[in-house]
């Protein structure tokens, strides 16, 4: 068994790929193989996927840079089972045997079931005996650990655990800025878990890479502080430096965002009290500008009848509230983003979008407010 107090401090997430062309699944593997190479150079060999990234791909990306090309022993695959892909108890099968196929694994270090949240997620796993399912597995040899990937409330996220003793890990969303938030919990979330000391993995650390990039006296603040470091680091090594973090999940799309990235972890320093106090300026700042909480997960865009690209919509949305003075950048970004998607107002409320969204937003009443503001400034 793998020591889970003893690993990578990050793992490589394949969410977000890089990408040839406009499609989730035009995904650049020659990038992505150059991605591996770096991130295996430097000691780190945690690979994250699931069924549904980059539209059904990114599982067949991770066979063509990963498990074609190194020896398995070299690195960790972590996977997912769906419950919105499931519609009986044989689907579990089904799609655990395609993933295999697909990455050419043979077997899975760690998979989880996927986004565990209040509703019909967690009730159709429990409907489907995925726990069990799962347990099984793993007697098999085809599963090596188990866990799950959470979104839902801290009430939910106590009453599985009590129900599932098995569990080995847990996976959530964890970032300085959603610490607090009163939708995602993600400090309670993170205390529920410590105190049962399970090994956590983390996910979303920049926030879709909102972190990534803030308004110009936030981004100061951190540099007055370390000029050499990016903005994104500051949200990684929040949450590297939190006790009991497994691992913590970075969604590449670039090799310079890897660079970056292995320039934070490689090695790691965790955040002394000087920098702590600066994220919470910061955090103190940032919860007064109303955002869309959207990660860019894009759940929501494959389902969406009317082809809207609604993470990339509250993109739109969201700069131009940060940056009202400076619109011109939102405003080519919208218009060609139009040209290739359906807008915001074609939306027909049909609520395919929030079932699935992690976020729990109000997707439709959100695009149509993102349509008044985009389309007049557009």
């Amino acid at each position: 068994m793998i020591d889970l107090t003893a690993m990578p401090r990050l793992g490589f997430g394949m969410m977000r790929l890089p990408l040839k062309g406009k499609e989730a699944s035009d995904i650049d593997i020659q990038q992505v193989c150059d991605m591996v190479d770096r991130y295996l150079q430097a000691g780190l060999n945690y690979f994250d996927t699931a069924y549904v990234y980059h539209s059904g791909m990114s599982e067949s990306a991770m066979k063509k840079a990963i498990t074609d090309r190194y020896d398995r022993d070299r690195y960790y695959l972590a996977d997912k089972l769906p419950a919105w892909c499931m519609h009986g108890a044989e689907d579990r099968d089904r799609i655990f045997e395609e993933q295999l196929e697909r990455t050419g694994a043979r077997y899975f270090d760690f998979y989880l079931l996927h986004s565990l949240e209040d509703g019909p997620n967690y009730e159709t796993y429990e409907k489907y005996d995925c726990f069990r399912w799962a347990m099984e597995k793993k007697k098999e040899g085809k599963i090596r650990h188990f866990g799950f990937s959470f979104h839902g409330s801290p009430e939910l996220l106590t009453q599985v655990l009590d129900q599932h003793p098995e569990v080995e890990f847990v996976q959530i969303q964890l970032n300085y800025l959603d610490w607090n938030n009163p939708v995602v919990r993600s400090g309670q979330l993170y205390e529920i878990l410590r105190d049962r000391q399970i090994p956590i993995l983390i996910m979303e650390p920049v926030k879709g890479g909102s972190l990534a990039h803030l308004q110009p006296e936030l981004e100061a603040r951190y540099k007055a502080i370390d000029p050499d470091r990016s903005v994104a680091s500051w949200a990684l090594r929040f949450a590297g430096s939190l006790p009991g973090v497994m691992t913590v999940l970075s969604g590449m799309s670039s090799l310079e965002q890897m660079e970056d990235n292995l320039h934070t972890f490689c090695p790691f320093q965790e955040l002394n009290e000087t920098e702590k106090e600066a994220i919470r300026e910061n955090v103190r700042t940032m919860t007064d500008i109303p955002l869309i909480g959207c990660t860019g997960c894009r759940y929501c865009v494959d389902g969406c009848p009317q082809h809207i690209s609604i993470p990339d919509v509250f993109r739109a949305r969201n700069a131009l509230t940060l940056y009202p003075k400076d619109t011109f950048r939102t405003k080519s970004f919208y218009s060609a983003l139009i040209q290739r998607s359906g807008r915001p107002a074609d939306c027909i409320r049909c609520g395919q979008c929030e079932q699935v969204c992690p976020q729990h937003l109000p997707i439709r009443s959100l695009l149509k407010e993102a349509s008044e503001k985009l389309d007049q400034e557009k």
